[in-house]
Protein backbone atom coordinates (compact mmCIF):
# COMPACT_ATOMS: atom_id res chain seq x y z
CA UNK A 1 0.00 0.00 0.00
CA UNK A 2 2.61 2.38 0.85
CA UNK A 3 4.70 1.47 -2.21
CA UNK A 4 1.30 2.27 -4.39
CA UNK A 5 0.94 5.77 -2.69
CA UNK A 6 4.66 6.45 -3.23
CA UNK A 7 4.55 5.45 -6.84
CA UNK A 8 1.25 7.56 -7.25
CA UNK A 9 3.04 10.87 -5.50
CA UNK A 10 5.96 10.65 -7.75
CA UNK A 11 4.31 10.83 -10.46
CA UNK A 12 2.84 13.75 -9.65
CA UNK A 13 4.01 16.91 -11.28
CA UNK A 14 3.35 20.86 -11.10
CA UNK A 15 0.07 20.70 -10.33
CA UNK A 16 -0.01 18.79 -7.34
CA UNK A 17 3.26 21.07 -6.08
CA UNK A 18 1.15 24.10 -6.93
CA UNK A 19 -1.84 22.79 -4.51
CA UNK A 20 0.37 21.34 -2.14
CA UNK A 21 1.71 25.24 -1.60
CA UNK A 22 -1.34 26.56 -1.38
CA UNK A 23 -2.34 25.52 1.50
CA UNK A 24 1.02 27.46 2.76
CA UNK A 25 0.90 29.05 6.60
CA UNK A 26 -1.40 31.85 4.99
CA UNK A 27 -3.79 29.41 4.08
CA UNK A 28 -3.50 28.00 7.22
CA UNK A 29 -4.23 30.90 9.41
CA UNK A 30 -6.84 32.28 7.01
CA UNK A 31 -8.81 29.06 7.03
CA UNK A 32 -8.32 28.61 11.19
CA UNK A 33 -9.48 31.98 11.42
CA UNK A 34 -12.52 31.44 9.30
CA UNK A 35 -14.00 28.73 11.27
CA UNK A 36 -12.97 30.16 14.63
CA UNK A 37 -14.61 33.39 13.42
CA UNK A 38 -18.04 32.22 11.26
CA UNK A 39 -18.08 28.94 12.80
CA UNK A 40 -19.40 26.34 10.26
CA UNK A 41 -20.88 29.19 8.25
CA UNK A 42 -18.41 29.62 5.67
CA UNK A 43 -17.90 25.77 4.78
CA UNK A 44 -19.73 26.33 1.44
CA UNK A 45 -16.60 28.11 -0.18
CA UNK A 46 -14.51 25.07 0.13
CA UNK A 47 -16.58 23.27 -2.51
CA UNK A 48 -17.09 26.73 -4.66
CA UNK A 49 -13.72 27.92 -5.00
CA UNK A 50 -12.56 24.52 -5.84
CA UNK A 51 -13.91 24.08 -9.51
CA UNK A 52 -12.86 27.80 -10.65
CA UNK A 53 -9.24 27.26 -8.87
CA UNK A 54 -8.67 24.42 -11.06
CA UNK A 55 -9.96 25.86 -14.14
CA UNK A 56 -7.84 28.71 -13.66
CA UNK A 57 -4.71 27.02 -12.66
CA UNK A 58 -5.31 24.79 -15.65
CA UNK A 59 -5.61 27.88 -18.18
CA UNK A 60 -1.52 28.69 -16.59
CA UNK A 61 -0.41 25.37 -17.00
CA UNK A 62 -1.73 25.45 -20.38
CA UNK A 63 -0.40 28.53 -21.95
CA UNK A 64 3.04 27.74 -20.41
CA UNK A 65 3.23 24.13 -21.84
CA UNK A 66 1.53 25.57 -25.40
CA UNK A 67 4.06 28.56 -25.33
CA UNK A 68 7.33 27.52 -24.44
CA UNK A 69 7.41 30.30 -21.87
CA UNK A 70 6.17 31.75 -18.40
CA UNK A 71 2.95 34.21 -18.25
CA UNK A 72 5.64 37.09 -17.88
CA UNK A 73 7.05 35.78 -20.98
CA UNK A 74 4.06 35.35 -23.01
CA UNK A 75 2.85 39.01 -21.85
CA UNK A 76 6.24 40.48 -22.86
CA UNK A 77 5.94 38.77 -26.36
CA UNK A 78 2.58 39.74 -27.04
CA UNK A 79 1.47 42.85 -24.77
CA UNK A 80 2.72 46.17 -24.46
CA UNK A 81 5.33 46.75 -21.78
CA UNK A 82 2.63 48.99 -19.60
CA UNK A 83 0.93 45.88 -19.01
CA UNK A 84 3.53 43.87 -18.42
CA UNK A 85 5.01 46.23 -15.75
CA UNK A 86 1.59 46.09 -14.47
CA UNK A 87 1.19 42.69 -14.27
CA UNK A 88 4.69 41.90 -12.74
CA UNK A 89 4.26 44.95 -10.41
CA UNK A 90 1.31 43.40 -8.87
CA UNK A 91 2.85 40.31 -8.41
CA UNK A 92 5.96 41.82 -6.76
CA UNK A 93 3.53 43.68 -4.18
CA UNK A 94 1.96 40.27 -3.33
CA UNK A 95 4.68 37.71 -3.13
CA UNK A 96 6.87 39.93 -0.95
CA UNK A 97 3.97 40.63 1.60
CA UNK A 98 3.00 36.83 1.50
CA UNK A 99 7.01 35.84 1.91
CA UNK A 100 7.52 38.02 4.81
CA UNK A 101 4.07 36.27 6.38
CA UNK A 102 5.23 32.70 6.00
CA UNK A 103 8.67 33.56 7.15
CA UNK A 104 7.19 35.03 10.62
CA UNK A 105 4.67 32.20 11.18
CA UNK A 106 6.89 29.76 10.60
CA UNK A 107 9.44 31.28 13.13
CA UNK A 108 6.72 31.73 15.40
CA UNK A 109 5.88 28.26 15.12
CA UNK A 110 9.38 27.53 16.04
CA UNK A 111 8.55 29.26 19.26
CA UNK A 112 6.29 27.10 20.35
CA UNK A 113 8.69 24.29 20.17
CA UNK A 114 11.53 26.55 22.01
CA UNK A 115 10.18 29.49 23.50
CA UNK A 116 13.84 30.52 24.67
CA UNK A 117 14.86 31.30 21.58
CA UNK A 118 14.04 34.75 20.24
CA UNK A 119 11.52 35.49 17.59
CA UNK A 120 14.04 37.29 15.56
CA UNK A 121 16.83 34.26 15.61
CA UNK A 122 14.08 31.88 14.64
CA UNK A 123 13.16 34.25 11.94
CA UNK A 124 17.26 34.82 10.31
CA UNK A 125 17.84 30.89 10.79
CA UNK A 126 14.39 30.35 9.10
CA UNK A 127 15.15 32.82 6.27
CA UNK A 128 18.84 31.90 5.67
CA UNK A 129 17.68 28.19 5.54
CA UNK A 130 14.98 29.39 2.60
CA UNK A 131 17.26 30.87 0.61
CA UNK A 132 20.12 28.09 1.09
CA UNK A 133 17.69 25.69 -0.40
CA UNK A 134 16.34 27.86 -2.60
CA UNK A 135 19.80 28.92 -4.39
CA UNK A 136 21.78 25.76 -3.48
CA UNK A 137 19.76 23.39 -3.94
CA UNK A 138 17.63 21.85 -6.93
CA UNK A 139 13.56 22.62 -6.05
CA UNK A 140 13.23 19.49 -7.60
CA UNK A 141 15.38 17.20 -5.17
CA UNK A 142 13.73 18.96 -1.78
CA UNK A 143 10.16 19.31 -3.08
CA UNK A 144 10.15 15.56 -3.52
CA UNK A 145 10.87 15.19 -0.04
CA UNK A 146 8.71 18.29 1.42
CA UNK A 147 5.92 17.35 -0.36
CA UNK A 148 5.41 14.50 2.24
CA UNK A 149 5.65 16.93 5.06
CA UNK A 150 1.94 18.41 3.52
CA UNK A 151 0.29 15.68 4.51
CA UNK A 152 0.76 16.13 8.57
CA UNK A 153 -1.94 18.67 7.83
CA UNK A 154 -4.32 15.12 7.65
CA UNK A 155 -4.30 15.79 11.27
CA UNK A 156 -7.16 18.42 10.91
CA UNK A 157 -8.96 15.45 9.03
CA UNK A 158 -8.12 13.01 12.12
CA UNK A 159 -9.38 15.50 14.72
CA UNK A 160 -12.81 16.67 12.60
CA UNK A 161 -13.64 12.51 13.34
CA UNK A 162 -12.43 12.66 17.20
CA UNK A 163 -14.42 15.71 18.18
CA UNK A 164 -18.03 15.74 18.08
CA UNK A 165 -19.60 17.05 15.01
CA UNK A 166 -23.20 18.08 14.14
CA UNK A 167 -22.62 16.56 10.76
CA UNK A 168 -26.10 17.78 9.39
CA UNK A 169 -25.24 21.50 10.38
CA UNK A 170 -22.12 20.67 9.01
CA UNK A 171 -23.55 19.81 5.11
CA UNK A 172 -26.26 22.29 5.87
CA UNK A 173 -22.98 24.88 5.48
CA UNK A 174 -21.03 23.05 3.33
CA UNK A 175 -24.15 23.48 0.30
CA UNK A 176 -26.22 26.12 1.43
CA UNK A 177 -24.67 29.49 1.25
CA UNK A 178 -25.00 31.63 3.99
CA UNK A 179 -24.28 35.47 3.23
CA UNK A 180 -24.02 38.82 6.00
CA UNK A 181 -23.47 42.00 5.17
CA UNK A 182 -20.80 42.96 7.29
CA UNK A 183 -17.13 44.26 6.86
CA UNK A 184 -16.30 41.26 8.71
CA UNK A 185 -17.53 39.27 6.59
CA UNK A 186 -16.11 40.34 3.60
CA UNK A 187 -13.31 40.90 4.53
CA UNK A 188 -13.16 37.06 5.47
CA UNK A 189 -14.33 35.90 1.89
CA UNK A 190 -12.27 38.10 0.17
CA UNK A 191 -9.14 36.68 2.32
CA UNK A 192 -10.66 32.96 1.71
CA UNK A 193 -10.68 33.51 -2.13
CA UNK A 194 -7.27 35.51 -1.89
CA UNK A 195 -5.46 32.51 -0.65
CA UNK A 196 -6.86 29.72 -2.70
CA UNK A 197 -6.89 31.38 -5.82
CA UNK A 198 -3.50 33.54 -5.22
CA UNK A 199 -1.49 35.80 -7.99
CA UNK A 200 1.61 33.21 -7.34
CA UNK A 201 0.27 30.20 -8.18
CA UNK A 202 -0.73 31.77 -11.69
CA UNK A 203 2.88 32.43 -12.59
CA UNK A 204 4.84 29.50 -10.65
CA UNK A 205 2.54 26.52 -12.85
CA UNK A 206 2.88 28.04 -15.76
CA UNK A 207 6.94 28.54 -15.62
CA UNK A 208 6.76 25.23 -13.82
CA UNK A 209 4.73 23.25 -16.88
CA UNK A 210 8.20 24.56 -18.89
CA UNK A 211 10.52 23.57 -16.57
CA UNK A 212 9.40 20.12 -16.95
CA UNK A 213 9.52 20.86 -20.72
CA UNK A 214 12.96 21.88 -20.32
CA UNK A 215 13.92 18.81 -18.25
CA UNK A 216 12.54 15.96 -21.02
CA UNK A 217 13.76 17.86 -23.56
CA UNK A 218 11.40 19.30 -25.62
CA UNK A 219 12.29 22.51 -25.44
CA UNK A 220 16.18 23.77 -25.03
CA UNK A 221 15.57 26.79 -22.30
CA UNK A 222 12.43 28.65 -21.44
CA UNK A 223 11.52 30.79 -24.43
CA UNK A 224 13.52 29.00 -26.38
CA UNK A 225 11.32 27.36 -28.67
CA UNK A 226 8.29 26.38 -29.40
CA UNK A 227 7.29 22.38 -27.78
CA UNK A 228 5.17 20.43 -29.40
CA UNK A 229 2.21 19.44 -27.49
CA UNK A 230 -0.38 16.70 -27.86
CA UNK A 231 -3.63 15.70 -26.14
CA UNK A 232 -2.89 13.16 -24.06
CA UNK A 233 -0.06 16.19 -22.24
CA UNK A 234 -3.01 18.11 -22.00
CA UNK A 235 -5.18 15.86 -20.39
CA UNK A 236 -1.88 14.50 -17.97
CA UNK A 237 -1.62 18.52 -16.55
CA UNK A 238 -5.12 18.32 -16.63
CA UNK A 239 -5.10 15.21 -14.16
CA UNK A 240 -2.24 16.50 -12.01
CA UNK A 241 -4.07 20.09 -11.78
CA UNK A 242 -7.49 18.93 -10.72
CA UNK A 243 -5.67 16.20 -7.86
CA UNK A 244 -3.52 19.28 -6.70
CA UNK A 245 -6.11 21.71 -6.49
CA UNK A 246 -8.99 19.09 -4.61
CA UNK A 247 -5.89 18.13 -2.12
CA UNK A 248 -5.50 21.64 -1.28
CA UNK A 249 -9.78 22.22 -0.85
CA UNK A 250 -10.15 19.13 1.24
CA UNK A 251 -7.38 20.36 3.48
CA UNK A 252 -9.05 24.08 3.19
CA UNK A 253 -12.36 22.41 3.76
CA UNK A 254 -11.23 20.18 7.26
CA UNK A 255 -9.17 23.12 8.86
CA UNK A 256 -12.45 25.14 9.00
CA UNK A 257 -14.42 22.14 10.11
CA UNK A 258 -11.58 21.66 12.94
CA UNK A 259 -11.22 25.06 13.89
CA UNK A 260 -15.28 25.72 14.24
CA UNK A 261 -15.40 22.33 16.09
CA UNK A 262 -12.60 23.13 18.37
CA UNK A 263 -11.37 26.85 18.24
CA UNK A 264 -14.95 28.97 18.21
CA UNK A 265 -16.70 26.51 20.33
CA UNK A 266 -13.92 26.83 22.90
CA UNK A 267 -14.01 30.81 22.97
CA UNK A 268 -11.46 31.35 21.03
CA UNK A 269 -12.77 33.23 17.87
CA UNK A 270 -9.99 35.48 16.69
CA UNK A 271 -6.23 33.97 15.99
CA UNK A 272 -3.38 36.50 17.19
CA UNK A 273 -0.68 33.88 17.89
CA UNK A 274 0.53 30.58 16.86
CA UNK A 275 -0.51 29.43 19.93
CA UNK A 276 -4.20 30.38 19.72
CA UNK A 277 -4.39 28.74 15.96
CA UNK A 278 -2.47 24.87 17.16
CA UNK A 279 -5.19 24.42 19.58
CA UNK A 280 -7.64 23.24 17.30
CA UNK A 281 -4.71 20.04 16.97
CA UNK A 282 -5.27 19.63 20.84
CA UNK A 283 -7.52 16.90 20.68
CA UNK A 284 -5.72 14.79 18.65
CA UNK A 285 -1.94 15.67 19.56
CA UNK A 286 -2.43 16.40 22.94
CA UNK A 287 0.72 17.75 24.98
CA UNK A 288 2.45 17.28 20.89
CA UNK A 289 0.16 19.63 19.62
CA UNK A 290 2.72 22.46 19.04
CA UNK A 291 5.03 19.93 17.79
CA UNK A 292 2.48 18.81 15.10
CA UNK A 293 1.37 22.37 14.41
CA UNK A 294 4.97 23.63 13.65
CA UNK A 295 5.65 20.68 11.85
CA UNK A 296 2.85 21.50 9.52
CA UNK A 297 3.49 25.39 9.48
CA UNK A 298 7.48 25.06 8.66
CA UNK A 299 6.94 22.29 6.55
CA UNK A 300 4.48 24.07 4.31
CA UNK A 301 6.55 27.47 4.72
CA UNK A 302 9.84 25.67 3.47
CA UNK A 303 7.88 24.28 0.36
CA UNK A 304 5.76 27.90 -0.37
CA UNK A 305 8.45 30.49 0.03
CA UNK A 306 10.35 28.80 -2.89
CA UNK A 307 7.33 29.04 -4.58
CA UNK A 308 6.59 32.15 -3.67
CA UNK A 309 9.91 34.32 -4.87
CA UNK A 310 10.21 31.77 -7.62
CA UNK A 311 7.29 33.11 -9.10
CA UNK A 312 8.28 36.59 -8.58
CA UNK A 313 11.98 35.97 -9.69
CA UNK A 314 11.10 34.73 -13.08
CA UNK A 315 8.26 36.97 -13.75
CA UNK A 316 11.30 39.47 -13.42
CA UNK A 317 14.20 37.70 -15.77
CA UNK A 318 11.89 36.94 -18.64
CA UNK A 319 10.67 40.38 -18.13
CA UNK A 320 14.06 41.36 -18.52
CA UNK A 321 15.30 38.71 -20.86
CA UNK A 322 17.71 37.40 -18.07
CA UNK A 323 18.34 33.50 -17.96
CA UNK A 324 15.71 31.68 -16.04
CA UNK A 325 14.59 28.94 -13.99
CA UNK A 326 15.32 26.58 -11.31
CA UNK A 327 16.78 24.12 -13.22
CA UNK A 328 19.59 26.52 -14.12
CA UNK A 329 22.95 26.58 -11.62
CA UNK A 330 23.50 29.87 -9.61
CA UNK A 331 26.40 30.46 -12.22
CA UNK A 332 24.49 30.37 -15.13
CA UNK A 333 21.97 32.69 -13.70
CA UNK A 334 22.79 35.08 -11.68
CA UNK A 335 20.24 37.91 -11.96
CA UNK A 336 17.60 35.20 -11.59
CA UNK A 337 19.09 33.85 -8.44
CA UNK A 338 19.75 37.01 -7.18
CA UNK A 339 16.15 38.59 -7.20
CA UNK A 340 14.75 34.86 -5.76
CA UNK A 341 17.45 36.76 -2.85
CA UNK A 342 16.18 40.23 -2.76
CA UNK A 343 12.13 39.09 -3.10
CA UNK A 344 13.04 37.33 0.15
CA UNK A 345 14.97 39.36 2.04
CA UNK A 346 12.44 42.04 1.50
CA UNK A 347 10.04 39.81 2.84
CA UNK A 348 12.24 39.48 5.94
CA UNK A 349 11.44 43.07 6.75
CA UNK A 350 7.90 42.97 6.37
CA UNK A 351 8.37 40.98 9.90
CA UNK A 352 9.33 44.44 11.96
CA UNK A 353 6.03 46.16 11.03
CA UNK A 354 4.71 45.60 14.44
CA UNK A 355 1.74 43.44 13.17
CA UNK A 356 1.36 39.71 15.09
CA UNK A 357 2.88 36.92 12.10
CA UNK A 358 -0.29 35.27 12.50
CA UNK A 359 -2.47 38.41 11.75
CA UNK A 360 0.06 39.22 8.43
CA UNK A 361 -0.86 35.84 7.04
CA UNK A 362 -4.56 36.75 7.04
CA UNK A 363 -3.93 40.41 5.92
CA UNK A 364 -1.51 38.83 3.33
CA UNK A 365 -4.77 36.75 1.98
CA UNK A 366 -6.89 39.82 1.54
CA UNK A 367 -4.17 41.21 0.00
CA UNK A 368 -3.76 38.30 -2.29
CA UNK A 369 -7.91 38.41 -3.20
CA UNK A 370 -7.66 42.28 -4.19
CA UNK A 371 -4.45 41.69 -6.77
CA UNK A 372 -5.62 38.59 -8.32
CA UNK A 373 -8.80 39.45 -10.63
CA UNK A 374 -6.94 42.28 -12.65
CA UNK A 375 -4.47 38.93 -13.46
CA UNK A 376 -7.07 36.93 -14.20
CA UNK A 377 -8.43 39.10 -16.88
CA UNK A 378 -4.87 38.70 -18.38
CA UNK A 379 -4.98 35.14 -18.11
CA UNK A 380 -8.27 34.69 -19.73
CA UNK A 381 -7.26 37.32 -22.87
CA UNK A 382 -4.21 35.04 -23.19
CA UNK A 383 -5.83 31.39 -22.78
CA UNK A 384 -8.33 33.08 -25.73
CA UNK A 385 -5.99 34.46 -28.14
CA UNK A 386 -5.48 32.02 -31.09
CA UNK A 387 -2.17 33.49 -32.16
CA UNK A 388 -0.64 32.50 -28.72
CA UNK A 389 -2.73 29.65 -28.14
CA UNK A 390 -3.25 27.60 -31.82
CA UNK A 391 -5.68 25.55 -31.44
CA UNK A 392 -5.06 25.28 -27.59
CA UNK A 393 -7.80 28.06 -26.59
CA UNK A 394 -10.22 27.90 -23.90
CA UNK A 395 -13.49 25.48 -23.92
CA UNK A 396 -16.81 27.34 -23.83
CA UNK A 397 -16.66 25.64 -20.19
CA UNK A 398 -13.72 27.29 -19.08
CA UNK A 399 -14.06 30.79 -20.38
CA UNK A 400 -17.64 30.36 -18.17
CA UNK A 401 -15.67 29.27 -15.47
CA UNK A 402 -13.03 31.71 -15.24
CA UNK A 403 -15.11 34.77 -16.38
CA UNK A 404 -17.50 34.01 -13.91
CA UNK A 405 -14.55 33.82 -10.95
CA UNK A 406 -13.04 36.89 -12.01
CA UNK A 407 -16.18 38.74 -11.65
CA UNK A 408 -17.16 36.95 -8.06
CA UNK A 409 -13.53 38.35 -6.90
CA UNK A 410 -13.55 41.42 -8.28
CA UNK A 411 -17.58 42.45 -6.60
CA UNK A 412 -16.50 40.74 -3.76
CA UNK A 413 -13.40 43.02 -3.72
CA UNK A 414 -15.27 45.96 -4.60
CA UNK A 415 -18.12 44.90 -1.70
CA UNK A 416 -15.21 45.13 1.13
CA UNK A 417 -14.18 48.46 0.02
CA UNK A 418 -17.20 49.57 0.29
CA UNK A 419 -17.59 48.60 3.60
CA UNK A 420 -15.16 51.23 4.95
CA UNK A 421 -16.81 54.03 3.03
CA UNK A 422 -20.08 53.18 4.24
CA UNK A 423 -21.78 53.46 8.05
Amino acid sequence: MLKKLKRFISKLGPGFITGASDDDPSGIATYSQTGAQFGYSQLWTAPFSFPFMATIQEMCGRIGMVTGRGLSGVISKHYSKQILYFAVTLLLLANTVNIGADLGAMASSGQLLLPQVPFIVWLLAITVLNLILEVFVSYKIYARYLKYLTFSLFAYIIVVFIVKQDWTRVAFATFIPNFTLSKEYFLNIVAILGTTISPYLFFWQADEEVEEEVEFHKIRGMGKGVPKITKIDIRAMRIDTIIGMFFSNLVMFFIIVTAASTLSVGGITNINTAADAAQALRPIAGEFTFLLFAAGVIGTGLLAVPVLSGSASYAIAESLGWRAGLYRKLKQAHGFYGVITIATLIGLMVNFTGIQPFKLLYYTAVLNGLIAPPLMVLILLISNNKNIMGKHTNSPISNIMGWLITVVMALSALALIATYFIK
